[in-house]
């Protein structure tokens, strides 16, 4: 038996060389395919797309060997066609005067993620929020001087649980409601085209629309895509770009709201955007910029605005409840000087 052992060890050790041999080859193959494949990736260009859509600009970059500008328009086109308040034949449009318009897969995803967001909310995101929003002179309509009383019927508009999709139809308690997906259609146009670019396995992009961004691996320079957060200072112009932060995003989506853009004074008082649909007037929050990370850019587009109205302590317990959203905010203290707070893993370079 011994005699035996000694042979089969004899022979272990004779193949042991050819096996290494073989292994070494195996690992050195493996290593040029992976720096063969990680140099074609790299010899991929960037392509580049800017222009304006939805009333603001947006800016695209992906690496890839064609050129997707049809495609993206279609995307975009898709959601105008859908979503927006300034196309008379846009669904929703349709559906606002009244109808019989059957509710197409876009909007109905996007009601459905705007009730899911007021409800959680408690009611200060609300899609239905537009006959106040248009009375204040922030919509679509023309800008008039509300009093108590014009305020207060405007409020009885303005409620999601009274709206319903039957058979493909929204019905309405009350016709005059108006369905506004503003708040999240940018956002949601940002989805839109990340997820193209996902279905065709590109891998590093960055999509920003009016500052609502989703971007994914590295930039053309090999980095982390680098996201400012502008100072909140007044500026109606939207010229004053000064960064309060300057973040890295590999793998996000984010978008931000503050007042401190879509403005106007009235008699000698600021007067703006985020509305408040319970009380019917503009949110007066100790927030001024409210940057949101989640799971699509439509719900970080559709919580930055909640937060506006909830205000600090509110949003920090409701962020506290729901770690999966994360928040950066810039707010005034006490002495009117900005300060910053922001959630536990917000500076995380991947999704949570």
């Amino acid at each position: 038996m011994k005699i035996n052992n000694v042979s089969d060890t004899s022979a272990k050790n004779r193949f042991r060389p050819y096996h290494i041999a073989v292994l070494a080859l195996l690992i050195l193959g493996t290593i040029f395919i992976a720096q063969s494949e990680h140099g074609k990736q790299n010899d991929v260009p960037f392509q580049y797309e800017e222009g304006s859509v939805f009333g603001t600009v947006y800016h695209i970059k992906y690496q890839y060997a064609d050129d997707l500008h049809d495609s993206i328009m279609g995307r975009l086109q898709a959601i105008d066609g859908s979503l927006s308040m300034f196309n008379p034949m846009s669904t929703v449009s349709c559906i606002n005067r009244g109808e019989n318009m059957k509710a197409d897969s876009l909007i109905t995803c996007v009601w459905n993620m705007s009730c899911s967001i007021s409800q959680a909310t408690e009611g200060a995101f609300d899609p239905t929020v537009a006959p106040l929003v248009n009375i204040w002179g922030f919509g679509y309509k023309k800008k008039e001087t509300p009093d108590k009383a014009i305020i207060d019927s405007l409020r009885d508009l303005v409620g999601w649980q009274r709206i319903s999709i039957h058979n493909g139809l929204f019905c309405k308690e009350d016709p005059r409601m108006v369905l506004d997906f503003s708040a999240v259609a940018k956002g949601f146009g940002v989805d839109h085209v990340a997820n193209l670019f996902r279905s065709l396995g590109i891998q590093n992009f960055m999509v920003e629309i009016g500052g609502e961004i989703v971007a994914q691996g590295i930039n053309p320079k090999g980095e982390a895509w680098h996201i400012g957060i502008n100072k909140p200072d007044d500026d109606s112009t939207g010229t004053n770009n000064e960064l309060q932060e300057v973040i890295e995003v590999h793998d996000g989506a984010l978008a931000t709201s503050g007042n401190y853009r879509n403005f106007y004074i009235e008699g000698g008082r600021k007067i703006a955007h985020t509305i408040d649909p319970k009380t019917g007037y503009p949110a007066r929050q100790n927030i001024l910029s409210s940057t949101v990370k989640a799971a699509s850019c439509a719900m970080a587009d559709g919580y930055a605005t909640a937060f506006m109205v909830m205000g600090m302590e509110r949003s920090q317990k409701f962020l506290k409840k729901h770690p999966q959203i994360q928040a950066y905010f810039i707010y005034a203290d006490e002495n009117g000087q900005y300060q910053t707070w922001h959630t536990p893993f917000f500076y995380e370079t991947e999704k949570h």
